[in-house]
């Protein structure tokens, strides 16, 4: 796809389920199957006897068995227009593998076409799959199914639909959307379930009621399923600011040609171009949503704010940003008084003390249930009954006040709250998989005994009781082999005088689906290199899929992570099996006797995380740690990993988690151990003459003016540019008020240059935009927007790290969600980052803390927006000055024997373990969970010495339980 057009004659693309090559292969041999047999098509694929008397199925939208019973029900009494609703989505959500669905996509498929000839439409039957299979990018079939129509109707004689759909198909002058629309209007026009419930005014009926309402969704879930469970029938959550301000008039061309779609066709419209990264159109079409629901529809609203903050459209000056981040408040703030409740764990008793006895009781059931250690010292639990429409990650980039950052807090628990629910629904999904492959097997197509699985699927399925399983029942159990352990290995008494010491080492877990090219993993791989075996030991739960060898080979130049990762740890679980599977992973994790389980997803890679996972209290101790920079909201999250600077004791309110505070900096880089990261020098290799090829490591950011031809926009290329500023983060990441503060910088720093990253690059008019109308009148508005340039993504993360060095003298820091990774880059390239240090979200002080430890603390500007420009136009006019910064930065990046604390892997693994440690053994002695802070055994940096010993110790350790696995396998 190109300039946002989308093409339906396309290459092919797999969508899921929903798309897959298996189905494509079955429809295409069903084709042939009616062209030869159409005369006693009726009579194929009996269906199950059904009681005319019987109540509707419990339909689960993403559960393709429980929409083929329906549909087959619905067929039986006759109901034949509502019946291809259900049969068409059973043939949408067939699973890829036929080994693992009780039905196949013929005995959807049949039946739907069985309906339109009962309907005599088969024709229209036809053409709608045809339809359908365009807008899904299967051309070919779109092509078979469109050519059957044509010649069972003489070349489309006498059915409209037939040579409409023949006429877009052929007529290449369209643009992709508006043929995407065009195709859309035919395959409405012949979907009969969609007529049946259309209203006399010409009004579509809902995404739920229409055939197609599963739509291009990517994932698990429908679209129609998405928008409606946001319950469309509340009050007005948000004021009417969009039925009164100049957004509406931007989507009235698109509200006229889309007129009688209801909000939630038009959600669904904007998810299809969500998924296919067309934010443009997605925006419209969400905001639209929004509108017609009056704003009822909050996730629509939401969402299109989001989309506005990822493409700069931010309005006159900022002012529709204004708005929007007003409906992120107002939402979450009546969604929490509407769904968020606090409850005691135990009440006060007045009366005698067997009323309190039970109500301690009560109080540990409530505590297993939620997942809450009992050893966690807060009487309140906090249950939500939905999410807010807001996501977590979305409320990273928010700017909203310190009195309003508690809001943060709420979508993260309300998310977390789902979790266990969610934990039930995969294991109701997996039952049923299973037991319909037992029916499948002992009856093949006799439905006759189905009846009592689809009474169970009626409601969610109950936990095994086991689950989530008990902290206490865990602990009991790791104190007394504890023991065990300290007798077998005969130490002295005044070793063994403390039951709250553990002498084993602690079986400590990693989970995440993303041990790949992540920037988690970028950053952190290094770690596993220096853990302590006699401390711990080291388990991976990896549930992603490793990288392509190609892209390996090519990208990356060869370097894994993933493999890097393998090589050092004690145990690397590949458990890509158990995706979807919490509850299975959560008894692998939990029959290994993990203690400490480490959460490397967070809230990120929503679709892939395990989601269920640590609801179901896998492991006694659970930690979050690194990838998702807020608070997890979960209660059943024990710790979350962090330093003073980042989280002061006065924002712990913040947090759901107690702390575990590490020195220096609680983020983990391994810059100064990759040897594909070259350190920064303080002279600049100079370029071989001016104007030649950009080479990275080559040349001063000045020579090299952002790869730009004409930096400054001026006539004359003779003005050298004076200084580079750059950011490198995501759109999303930038908001009005930060980029006035660029804007006034650039004016203040005389031919001085703005280079940003094109992330979006359809962002970028808007954001030329907004500079235009930001800039004072006094300036030439068009001199500056020529003075910010935008650089593409680096594919390569070394080539993008050193890109910073060749291109950048200071960056810019974003606020409130700072640069985390592109910080640590620039960070070990020498560019010193100027930041806001006045926030009290974990995500915007990430670099305030870097700069404490870096021993660079005037680069923090504590005092709001005004001292951050007033630091950067300093560092920028003051040659002095920013030269002694640069030097103290690289310094620290080229310090050996010993390191410096900043870029210290191994320091950091000790004291990291070290933290560890302390809370296994407060967890052994029973003591409440409390804030753990951990201090240095010793001033000094790492040798490089005591780098090859711990790499040494821990490969001696690994060949030692090899050689004694194999001796055990003999």
């Amino acid at each position: 796809m190109t300039n946002n057009k989308m093409t339906i004659k396309r290459k092919k693309r797999h969508n899921g389920k929903k798309t897959s090559a298996s189905i494509m292969m079955l429809l295409q041999l069903m084709l042939i199957f009616i062209s030869i047999c159409l005369p006693s098509f009726t009579t194929i694929s009996p269906l199950r006897a059904i009681n005319a008397e019987e109540q509707p199925i419990d339909i689960t939208n993403n559960n393709g068995h429980s929409n083929l019973l329906e549909g087959q029900r619905l067929f039986q009494l006759g109901n034949y227009k509502e019946a291809t609703k259900f049969l068409w989505r059973a043939v949408l959500l067939h699973p890829s593998s036929s080994s693992s669905s009780a039905y196949t996509v013929n005995e959807a498929f049949a039946p739907f076409l069985q309906c339109y000839m009962h309907l005599d439409k088969l024709v229209d039957g036809m053409i709608f799959v045809a339809a359908e299979s365009y807008l899904r990018g299967q051309d070919d079939m779109g092509d078979l199914y469109l050519q059957q129509a044509l010649k069972h109707t003489d070349n489309g004689r006498q059915n409209s639909a037939v040579v409409r759909l023949k006429e877009i198909v052929s007529n290449n002058d369209n643009d992709g959307l508006m043929k995407f629309k065009l195709i859309q209007e035919v395959r409405d026009s012949v979907d009969v379930a969609r007529v049946s419930t259309t209203k006399g005014d010409g009004a579509a009926g809902s995404a739920e009621t229409t055939s197609s309402g599963i739509s291009m969704q990517n994932g698990s879930s429908s679209t129609a399923n998405a928008a409606l469970k946001y319950d469309n029938g509340h009050d007005d959550i948000i004021s009417s600011q969009y039925n009164n301000n100049e957004n509406t008039n931007n989507y009235s061309l698109i509200a006229q040609k889309y007129q009688n779609y209801t909000p939630e066709q038009l959600y669904n419209m904007g998810t299809q171009y969500f998924n296919t990264h067309q934010k443009n159109y997605a925006e419209q079409f969400f905001q639209l949503s929004c509108i017609k629901s009056n704003t009822t529809l909050a996730i629509a609203c939401t969402t299109a704010v989001y989309l506005r903050s990822n493409l700069c459209l931010w309005g006159v000056n900022g002012t529709d940003f204004e708005r929007d981040m007003e409906v992120v408040r107002r939402v979450t703030r009546v969604e929490g008084e509407r769904y968020r409740s606090v409850r005691q764990l135990r009440r006060t008793s007045t009366n005698n003390d067997d009323e309190e006895e039970d109500s301690e009781e009560e109080a540990m059931m409530i505590r297993k249930k939620m997942g809450i250690s009992n050893l966690k010292a807060e009487n309140d639990y906090i249950l939500w009954n939905r999410a807010t429409s807001v996501h977590p990650h979305m409320m990273l980039g928010y700017p909203l006040s310190n009195d309003d950052v508690v809001l943060k807090r709420y979508s993260s628990e309300s998310l977390a709250s789902l979790d266990e629910l969610r934990a039930r629904v995969e294991r109701r999904t997996l039952l049923e998989s299973q037991q319909q492959q037992q029916q499948q097997q002992q009856q093949q197509y006799n439905y006759g005994g189905a009846g009592g699985a689809v009474d169970e699927r009626r409601s969610i399925l109950e936990l095994p009781d086991d689950l989530p399983y008990s902290v206490m029942e865990m602990r009991d159990k790791f104190v007394k082999k504890n023991e065990v352990y300290k007798s077998s290995k005969n130490l002295s008494k005044l070793e063994s005088s403390s039951q709250s010491s553990s002498f084993a080492p602690i079986k400590v877990g990693f989970v995440a689906c993303g041990f790949n090219s992540k920037a988690v993993l970028y950053l952190s791989h290094d770690m596993f290199r220096f853990f302590d075996p006699d401390i711990v030991e080291i388990h991976i739960f990896s549930t992603g899929q490793p990288d392509p060898p190609r892209f390996i080979e090519d990208t990356m130049r060869g370097v894994d992570w993933r493999q890097r990762v393998m090589d050092t740890v004690d145990y690397f679980h590949d458990l890509r099996e158990y995706k979807g599977d919490h509850i299975g992973l959560a008894r692998y994790i939990h029959d290994l006797e993990i203690q400490i389980l480490i959460e490397w997803d967070g809230y990120a890679r929503q679709g892939d995380r395990a989601g269920g996972l640590m609801a179901l209290r896998p492991a006694p101790i659970q930690i979050l740690h690194q990838e998702f920079l807020m608070t997890s909201g979960a209660q059943y999250i024990d710790y979350i990993v962090t330093d003073k600077n980042v989280s002061p004791l006065e924002l712990e309110g913040l947090y759901t988690e107690k702390f575990l505070w590490l020195p220096n900096h609680f983020f983990m880089k391994g810059h100064a151990m990759q040897k594909e990261l070259h350190p920064p020098r303080v002279e600049y290799l100079p370029k071989v003459e001016k104007g030649s090829k950009f080479e990275l490591g080559v040349g001063s950011p000045q020579e090299n003016a952002c790869l730009s031809s004409n930096p400054l926009g001026r006539d004359s290329n003779d003005d050298q540019v004076s200084f580079v500023y750059c950011n490198f983060n995501k759109f999303l990441k930038h908001n009005p008020e930060t980029v006035r503060s660029w804007i006034r910088i650039l004016q203040q720093v005389p031919k001085s240059i703005l280079c940003l990253l094109e992330n979006p690059v359809e962002g970028i008019p808007n954001l030329r935009k907004f500079v235009t109308e930001a800039s004072s009148s006094g300036d030439d508005t068009s001199d500056l927007n020529n003075r910010i340039h935008f650089l593409p993504w680096e594919k390569n993360p070394f080539d993008h790290q050193r890109r910073s060095y060749s291109l950048c003298n200071a960056m810019l820091d974003s606020y409130p969600y700072n640069g985390h990774t592109t910080a640590q880059d620039a960070l070990y390239a020498g560019v010193p980052i100027i930041t806001r240090s006045d926030g009290n979200e974990m995500s915007s002080r990430v670099s305030t803390s870097a700069n404490v430890v870096l021993g660079l603390e005037e680069m923090n500007a504590y005092g709001g927006v005004n001292e951050y420009e007033t630091i950067a136009i300093r560092l920028g006019t003051d040659k002095d000055w920013f030269a002694s910064i640069r030097t103290k930065l690289i310094e620290t990046c080229l310090q050996k024997n010993p390191m410096h604390p900043y870029w210290d892997a191994l320091r950091y693994v000790n004291n990291f373990q070290n933290g560890l440690k302390a809370i296994w053994n407060n967890f052994l002695a029973g003591n409440e969970i409390q804030h753990v802070e951990v201090k240095e055994e010793r001033e000094q940096g790492t040798l490089e010495t005591e780098i090859v010993a711990r790499e040494e110790k821990r490969k001696k350790a690994r060949d030692e339980r090899e050689r004694m696995t194999s001796k055990d396998e003999l």
